[in-house]
């Protein structure tokens, strides 16, 4: 029972101070709930509204990928400088410290390897399973186009309907297949699929010409796949373009982990999405941390 001895009259009512309330940072996201909002605070920084996603998922279909055969070795001493990791909940079990305090965006959709139909996917995590992860999103493969494109959406549209039931939000990623073209006018048709249908925000590829009309005619925020291996300046250089027309941020894999400095790339990378730095000055900052002596196994 409360002591109730010398309980102080309340005064301090701020009469005529207007209530505060700050709108939620991220687009398209103020309507949500606060458990969404909540989240998704934890992908996207909120000083920057910008994420830098590191992406290691790709095993889910084609194996240990080069750069991801010790997850534990290669991976973990990467984690203070990612915004969120995107990954399989294995991976997520077997090698991630449960001290890693950010952003877990869950694969939530598998099926073929790539020895099959990529498109012919399902989804293959329980909500239930997310919510005992404590992730922070669910991200589901989209294949506009392809053969299995009404299977993907519904794929998409049955997380999303389960995550809003559990308060985790749903990542619609954009998927593209050998034939498929790669230009503004497909990624604009497949964005707005996606976040049309519910998704909370979307991954799609970079293109050259016309991304600002990918970001623009998307009502949700949109996160760049960092795609295949670059020299590192052509992949900085990415990341400042897309950026720079609209993009919430990156999800690098491969430009990161399999660069010859990983950690000192994902601080470049974090340092054009946060700070916007031009990608010479980025590329002038990895040249100088991969040469730095230290060791980057520090407490996440």
């Amino acid at each position: 029972m409360a002591d109730l001895e010398d309980v102080k009259d309340t005064r301090n009512f701020h009469v005529g101070v207007p209530e505060r309330r700050e709108p939620f940072f991220l687009k398209g996201s103020g309507a949500l709930d606060w458990g969404m909002q909540h989240r998704l605070a934890h992908i996207f920084d909120p000083a920057s509204g910008r994420t830098v996603m590191l992406a290691i998922d790709h095993g889910y279909f084609q194996g240990p990928t080069a750069g991801l055969e010790r997850v534990d070795v290669d991976i973990v001493p990467l984690l203070p400088w990612a915004n969120a990791l995107m990954l399989t909940r294995g991976i997520l079990r077997a090698n991630i410290p449960p001290s890693f305090g950010r952003g877990v965006v869950l694969r939530a959709s598998g099926g073929p390897s790539i020895l099959k139909e990529l498109s012919n996917e399902q989804l293959a995590v329980d909500v239930e399973d997310a919510v005992r992860l404590d992730v922070s999103a669910m991200a589901v493969q989209v294949f506009v186009g392809g053969e299995f494109e009404t299977q993907s959406i519904h794929n998409l549209t049955r997380l999303v309907d389960a995550g809003i039931r559990a308060g985790i939000p749903t990542l619609g990623v954009t998927a593209v297949g050998k034939n498929m073209t790669r230009d503004a006018r497909y990624f604009r048709l497949a964005c707005r699929i996606c976040a049309e249908l519910g998704a909370h925000f979307v991954k799609t590829y970079y293109v050259p010409e016309g991304f600002e009309t990918v970001t623009a005619s998307c009502p949700v925020p949109i996160v760049m796949a960092g795609g295949k291996k670059l020299p590192e300046l052509e992949a900085l250089a990415m990341a400042h373009r897309a950026v720079s027309e609209g993009a919430a941020g990156v999800d690098m894999g491969r430009n990161i982990f399999q660069s010859e400095a990983p950690a000192a790339m994902i601080r470049a990378v974090g340092a054009v999405v946060h700070q916007l730095m031009k990608p010479e000055q980025a590329h002038d900052l990895y040249q100088t941390l991969r040469h730095e002596k230290r060791d980057v196994r520090v407490a996440v």
